[in-house]
């Protein structure tokens, strides 16, 4: 039997990775939805069934290296590299909390390497610009971007090419804005279960 593609967010829906009630995000708004991209990640079945996705629609882009940063992005840069067949490197924070990124474990960039970058969920594109910063000293060309989830609302530009799976337009207000805070829906802090006090 052959399996019917999923859009990625019906794959969402299905692993339970698309969740809704009232979140705190990591910007500090809050959303009445939100994308756990670990419900996903945590299943290789599923992860593969989007990375071959990805690798794909860059089959014939003559890429030499996928580069993901840590964490989500180098489960999908790994893989995603293994189905094109070339090398992986993983853009770390640097040690001491450091919000910048490097490249570290010995990774040698071979001169004009043709790069594709990965990413989980793109909101800000903070740890995008991150790793695009780590990769702007190397000798590299950055050939294009790729996330799983786009909910950026299209106002991130990286000067490069991005392409995403999906793009989801979820609201985010500020606590003082928020309707859920208005009608004592309980604020669930990213990362726990636990209601925020």
């Amino acid at each position: 039997m052959v399996e019917v593609p999923q859009s990625l967010v019906d794959r969402l829906r299905t692993v339970g990775a698309l969740k809704e009630g009232h979140f705190r995000l990591a910007s500090g708004k809050h959303s009445d939805r939100y994308v756990e991209k670990f419900d996903l990640l945590r299943r290789p079945l599923e992860t593969s069934a989007v990375c071959e996705e990805i690798a794909a629609r860059y089959r014939d882009s003559a890429i030499d290296l996928v580069v993901g940063p840590t964490t989500g992005g180098i489960l999908l840069a790994f893989d995603i590299a293994r189905r094109l067949n070339v090398a992986a490197a993983y853009a770390e924070r640097r040690t001491g909390g450091a919000s910048e990124r490097a490249f570290r474990q010995g990774t040698v960039f071979a001169p004009g390497s043709r790069v594709l970058v990965v990413d989980d969920i793109l909101t800000t594109g903070g740890s995008l610009r991150e790793t695009l910063a780590a990769l702007a000293v190397e000798p590299v060309v950055v050939v294009a971007i790729t996330v799983l989830v786009d909910r950026s609302g299209g106002g991130v530009d990286f000067g490069v090419p991005l392409t995403s799976l999906a793009k989801l337009d979820l609201p985010a207000w500020s606590a003082e804005q928020c309707p859920l805070c208005r009608a004592n829906v309980p604020l669930v802090q990213l990362g726990t279960s636990k209601p925020v006090h």
